[in-house]
């Protein structure tokens, strides 16, 4: 007998459900301590599913586990009804390698340790203290068949010494040796030193009780008295909270977490009307365009491969967000499938943003004005060097914007003095970070107002020359639907001003037209990696910023499932070939952008933020300004 259970059925899966649901799977599978957890999150219901039911239906509570028996060597994927205390599906998965566990992640350095080759080649650089060193278990990449995922399960860390405890490690990289550890045997299979290259000889610390010591660089001036700032609001934030769901102005939607994710929107509306039924990252890769030994491997599926949940930040430390905030932990699990709880992973606030609209009657000097304020829902994940906040804001006009913000340290490498790096940039004498780009792809299951959307290209071109544009002024919009996948990959082009919008045709405004919302792209670089590096097939969806495919909830990640050890081909690129029809239909909206980064001085030694990201307007959705009510600002306040 189905059990009632009153909580909604996005709600993600609590601590209690975690551990029940790895609990329930080892009971009806008979799980030896091989098989080892990797993913247990809520198998959300269907686009369906979720429009039919209403509070108090009854809700079946289902967890999808990610699961690998290093025993077998085998991965596999299965459904439990919590609900029902049934195994709904199992599916194993042949010839792939899930996401590097948490406990890889942490037994991948002591492993490298203990190594004595890997010892033999640290003396030799004159380290003798290996408890200093910095071991970061990067993916592995594919260099060939030996990376076959169906033989072995393998990672390639790198090796950073600190000078000192607590010191900067990433300023002192031990270039030229490479480590390649067989995670299931749990041993060293090789060890390749290229060359000992000497040790940058400066530390560059960051931290308060360093930045002033004597050997310190880079050189820090002293700064004028920062005076404090603090946001108050007197009467409360004007959001809601019940569970996961939120209400903002006339704002409502729900939040999820997964440990692949990390944070998940779900069913955004605006006053009631449906916009986007789910929307969150889909992949994010970063390959660096550097053929030295050391930093050719480094072409890293950050979510894919090892996932950007569980490596979320705490936020209740700092000043990751600032106001009256409303935190949300994420809960994830280990490899025994218990839950880990991390607090506090997802932030939510609300900003000022400056003006909304104005207008001054310059005749009557009426002026009247409007603060602009946003939403802000935020969390922030570590992946060993590098920072990732990732931030989803809803405007009180209706626009809904995605933003990444990259900082802390970049990945270092050393040349020998007086050397002039000829793929990344000196940051301090013998120290570089080599060139690099970062390539997030945002995954949005559109739903303007309702299921049935068309996707529509729009380029500004000129008017053709003749009696209509005598002065060869004019210009127009060019319509091309997206008709089919089969032409459902798009690239930006700035020349015509290129958007694309996502139109409900059998939706009209009162001016006739469907209604509709626009992405507008923002500022993003190409992969500079030709189609025939020998990685690129493993990042097909980094070759259009734009892609549309139908509704199919088995396409959830850009590069595949399993992009770890693989050669390419999955993804994206595979989703379209099926050439499925796309017009007033239920389909997804993938926007893939890139960050390039060319290493500054600036960014050493730690990193100031740097962002890429997206909007999503309302055009046509409105008949006019949505935020035409909104209140003034109060007469204090304007003086």
């Amino acid at each position: 007998m189905t059990a009632v259970l009153q909580t909604h059925p996005l709600e993600p899966l609590t601590a209690d459900e975690v551990a029940a649901a790895s609990a329930l799977l080892t009971e009806l599978r008979g799980l030896t301590p091989t098989a080892r957890f990797v993913f247990v999150s809520l198998h959300e219901p269907s686009k369906a599913a979720l429009l039919a039911w209403a509070p108090g239906d009854p809700v079946d509570r289902c967890a999808e586990i990610v699961l690998y028996d290093r025993g077998t060597r085998t991965t596999s994927e299965a459904v439990v009804s919590l609900t029902r205390r049934e195994l709904v599906s199992w599916r194993d998965r042949p010839g792939v390698q899930p996401p590097i566990t948490a406990e890889e992640f942490t037994s991948t350095e002591d492993i490298v340790r203990a190594d004595p080759r890997w010892q033999e080649a640290m003396r030799a650089r004159g380290v003798t203290d290996f408890s200093l060193a910095m071991i970061d278990p990067w993916a592995s990449s594919w260099t060939g068949p030996e990376d076959d995922p169906a033989l072995r399960r393998i990672v390639r860390p790198l090796t950073w010494v600190r000078a000192a405890p607590g010191e900067h490690g990433y300023a002192r990289p031990v270039e030229g040796l490479i480590v390649t550890v067989d995670l299931d045997a749990g041993e060293v299979v090789d060890v390749a030193d290229h060359g000992i290259v000497p040790f940058p000889p400066q530390p560059g610390n960051y931290e308060a009780e360093w930045i002033h010591a004597p050997d310190n660089v880079p050189r820090v001036e002293s700064v004028r008295e920062v005076k404090a700032w603090d946001v108050v609001q007197p009467d409360g934030p004007s959001f809601t909270v019940d569970g996961h769901a939120v209400g903002w102005q006339k704002w409502t939607l729900r939040i999820g977490f997964t440990p692949r994710e990390g944070l998940v929107l779900h069913q955004i509306a605006y006053a009631g009307r449906p916009i986007v039924h789910r929307a969150g990252l889909a992949e994010m890769y970063v390959p660096y365009g550097d053929p030295a030994p050391t930093h050719r491997i480094k072409n890293v599926f950050d979510q894919g491969e090892y996932g950007v949940g569980w490596l979320a930040n705490p936020l209740q430390l700092g000043c990751d967000c600032v106001g009256h905030i409303q935190y949300f932990d994420g809960v994830v699990n280990d490899q025994d499938g218990a839950a880990v709880v991390i607090p506090n992973a997802v932030c939510m606030h609300e900003e000022d943003v400056g003006i909304g609209w104005k207008h001054t009657d310059f005749r009557t000097g009426r002026v009247e004005v409007r603060r602009r304020r946003r939403l802000v829902l935020s969390t922030i994940v570590t992946v060993g060097n590098y920072e990732y906040g990732y931030f989803w804001y809803l405007y009180t006009d209706g626009t809904i914007e995605y933003e990444v913000k990259m900082t802390g340290v970049i990945s270092t490498g050393a040349v020998a003095p007086g050397v002039t790096p000829a793929h990344g940039t000196l940051v301090a004498p013998g120290l570089y970070g080599p060139h690099h780009q970062h390539f997030f792809c945002v995954r949005m299951e559109m739903a303007v107002d309702g299921p049935g959307n068309t996707v529509v290209e729009l380029d500004s071109v000129p008017s053709p020359p003749g009696p209509d544009n005598p002065h060869g002024n004019a210009w127009e919009v060019r319509r091309t639907p997206v008709v089919s996948e089969a032409v459902g990959a798009r690239d930006t082009d700035a020349s015509v001003a290129r958007h694309w919008r996502i139109e409900n045709p059998s939706v009209h405004s009162a001016l006739g037209t469907p209604t509709g919302y626009v992405l507008m792209p923002g500022t993003s670089a190409p992969p500079i990696y030709p189609t025939t590096a020998l990685f690129a097939p493993r990042a097909g969806f980094t070759r259009h910023q734009v892609w549309v495919t139908a509704q199919d909830r088995s396409q959830r990640f850009a590069a595949g499932d399993y992009p770890l050890q693989n050669p390419g081909g999955d993804g994206l690129p595979a989703y379209v070939a099926a050439d499925r029809p796309l017009e007033d239909t239920d389909l997804v909206l993938w926007y893939s952008m890139g960050a390039h980064h060319i290493v500054r001085p600036e960014d050493w030694p730690v990193m100031p933020v740097s962002t890429v990201g997206f909007m999503l307007k309302p055009s046509g959705f409105f008949d006019g300004n949505p935020a035409l009510d909104y209140p003034p600002s109060a007469p204090e306040a304007c003086h």
